[in-house]
C-alpha cells in the first residue's frame, strides 16, 4: 500500500473520531478487521488488550500498530500522524479563537464547568468499573484516595499501591495492611505538621517544561484520558501564565466537542501557555509514548505483559489513578459546582443524568454544548 493511501485512511479516522475511545476503537475494528481483513479478529483482541494495559490513547496506539503492519516504522508514523492531525489542528484553531476572543467567548462557558465536572464524575465511575476488580484493587484505590487527600506525591502513591498489591496477592496480607497503615500515618503526620509554604517552580514558563507536561500526560493516562486531569491540574494551573481553573476546564470542554482523543486538551493548555510552539511541544509529549511503544517495542510487549509481576504493578497503578481521579472529581464538584450557585448544581445534575442514561457517541459533545447554552441563558 502506498504511504499516501495509508495516510488518507487514518486521516479519515481522525475526522470521524467522535464519541470517545470505545467508538473510535469500534470504528477502526469495523474498517480494518472486518472490512479490509488486515488481521484476524482474535489477534485484534490480543493487540487491544496489550494497549489497554499501557498508558496512552488506545485508538491512536492501534492506528500506529496497523501502520506498522502495513509499511513498517514509516507506516506507523504516517498512520499515527494521520489520526491525530485533525484533532490537533481543530484544537489549535479553537485555542486561537479562545485567546483572541476570550472575553466574548467566556459567557458561553458559564455552564461548561458544571458539565465538565459531570464528565469527570462519570468517567471516574466508568474507569473504576473497568479497573477495580477484586478486594485488593478496591483497597488500593481507597489507600490512594486517603494518601492523595494527605497531599502525598503521586509517585509515592503509586509505590505504596504497587507494594500493597504485590504483598496482598502473595498472601502477605498482614504485611500489606501494616504497610498501608504506616504509610497513612506518616503522610498524616506530614500533612498536619507541614507549614504553609508557597513553592514557585523555577522553570514553570520554560518551553521544555511544556514538553515534560505533555510527556507526563502521555505516560500517566491509565484507563483513559480523564486520568491525566489531576496531574496536569496540579502542575499547570497557576504555574503557567493564563492557565486558570476556568481555562483548564474550558480546555477539557473544547476537547469534548471535536473529533479527537480527549487527551488533546493538553494541546489547548500548551497554546494558552506559549502559543503555537507551546501547543506543539505539549502535543509531541502527549503522543510520543503512543508512537514509541509500537515503533521500538511492540514485538516485545506481548512477552513482557505475560509477566505476572508486571500485571500486578500495572493493575495497582491503574487503581491508584482511579483514587487520585476520584479526589479530583470531588474537589471540582465542591469548588466549581456545589459552592458556586444553584444554577451550577442544576446544570451538573442534568448533565450527569444524561451521561449515565444516554450511550450514543454524540452524547458528550451534545451535553457540553447544551450546558454551555443553558449557562448562557442563566
Amino acid at each position: 500500500m502506498k504511504l499516501w493511501d495509508l495516510f488518507k485512511i487514518f486521516l479519515r479516522f481522525g475526522f470521524l473520531a467522535w464519541g470517545g475511545p470505545v467508538a473510535q476503537i469500534n470504528m477502526i475494528r469495523e474498517e480494518l478487521v472486518e472490512k479490509r481483513k488486515w488481521i484476524e479478529n482474535d489477534k485484534f483482541k490480543r493487540v487491544l488488550a496489550i494497549y489497554q494495559a499501557l498508558p496512552g490513547p488506545e485508538a491512536h496506539e492501534l492506528c500506529v500498530y496497523f501502520g506498522m503492519t502495513q509499511r513498517g516504522r514509516i507506516g506507523a508514523i504516517v498512520a499515527g500522524l494521520g489520526f491525530m492531525l485533525p484533532g490537533f489542528l481543530l484544537m489549535v484553531l479553537l485555542s486561537w479563537l479562545y485567546v483572541s476572543f476570550g472575553n466574548g467567548m467566556l459567557i458561553w462557558f458559564a455552564g461548561v464547568v458544571p458539565a465538565v465536572a459531570a464528565l469527570i464524575v462519570r468517567a471516574t465511575h466508568r474507569i473504576a468499573g473497568h479497573v477495580l476488580h477484586g478486594t485488593s484493587l478496591i483497597c488500593a484505590a481507597v489507600i490512594s484516595v486517603i494518601l492523595t487527600l494527605l497531599n502525598a506525591h503521586f509517585a509515592l502513591v503509586f509505590l505504596v499501591c504497587v507494594l500493597w498489591q504485590i504483598l496482598w496477592t502473595k498472601n502477605y496480607r498482614k504485611s500489606a495492611i501494616l504497610l498501608a497503615t504506616i504509610s497513612i500515618i506518616i503522610f498524616a503526620l506530614s500533612f498536619f505538621g507541614q507549614q504553609n509554604l508557597a513553592v514557585q517552580a523555577s522553570d514553570g514558563h520554560a518551553p521544555h517544561g511544556l514538553f515534560i507536561e505533555g510527556l507526563k500526560a502521555g505516560l500517566l493516562s491509565f484507563g483513559g484520558a480523564y486520568t491525566v486531569i489531576p496531574f496536569l491540574k496540579e502542575s499547570m494551573i497557576g504555574v503557567y501564565s493564563g492557565i486558570t481553573n476556568q481555562s483548564f476546564y474550558d480546555g477539557i470542554a473544547l476537547s469534548s466537542v471535536i473529533p479527537a482523543p480527549l487527551v488533546i486538551f493538553g494541546t489547548f493548555l500548551g497554546f494558552i501557555a506559549n502559543g503555537f510552539w507551546g501547543a506543539f511541544l505539549m502535543t509531541t509529549g502527549i503522543f510520543l509514548p503512543a508512537f514509541s511503544f509500537t515503533l521500538f517495542g511492540h514485538k516485545h510487549l506481548e512477552k513482557l505483559l505475560e509477566n505476572s509481576a508486571l500485571h500486578l504493578a500495572l493493575d495497582a497503578i491503574a487503581a491508584a489513578v482511579v483514587g487520585i481521579l476520584a479526589v479530583t472529581a470531588l474537589d471540582i464538584f465542591l469548588h466549581s459546582v456545589l459552592l458556586v450557585s444553584l444554577e451550577s448544581i442544576l446544570i451538573f445534575s442534568a448533565a450527569l443524568t444524561a451521561l449515565f442514561l444516554l450511550k450514543k457517541k454524540w452524547t458528550i459533545p451534545v451535553v457540553v454544548i447544551l450546558s454551555g447554552l443553558i449557562g448562557f441563558l442563566f
